[in-house]
């Protein structure tokens, strides 16, 4: 379970909010890191642009719905370090053991940053080695 937040900020109370819509994600193959993203989320391919782009998302709510899109965007600038963000995910209809199977099946990796043995997610990288975690929390899916 995730620590709760608190910012000391009051909730916002004039009616004005965002959320995210996409996250968009740099890579040198779009194809095929949409192709592991629908596979590891159950999305579909939404579209393509002139640039390469690739948008993936929920097959029955596409862009816009209550969970968001990726955009695989292509890009020759070389990667220095790790990325400022990453993706958590949970499993929806099986326990975090086989969904870890299932995703390494899918072409994620271990990586090892100071695990002690005692963490309860996993740290995964996909084919293009971005870093996610896949959570112990089993969430109902949407």
């Amino acid at each position: 379970m995730r620590p709760t937040i608190d910012s000391g900020l009051s909730p916002c109370t004039d009616g004005m909010a965002c959320r995210i819509s996409e996250l968009v994600i740099d890579c040198t193959d779009p194809d095929r890191l949409a192709a592991f993203w629908s596979k590891a989320l159950g999305y579909v391919e939404l579209g393509r642009e002139d640039d390469g782009s690739i948008g993936i998302g929920p097959p029955d709510a596409g862009f816009g719905g209550p969970r968001p899109t990726l955009v695989l965007s292509p890009s020759s600038d070389p990667r220095t370090g790790k990325l400022p963000l990453h993706i958590d995910v949970n499993a929806t209809d099986r326990d975090q053991d086989a969904e870890l199977e299932r995703l390494l099946a899918l072409g994620a990796r271990p990586i090892d940053v100071g695990r002690t043995g005692t963490e309860s997610r996993h740290r995964l990288a996909d084919p293009e080695g971005n870093q996610f975690c896949l959570l112990p929390t089993r969430l109902q899916p949407l």
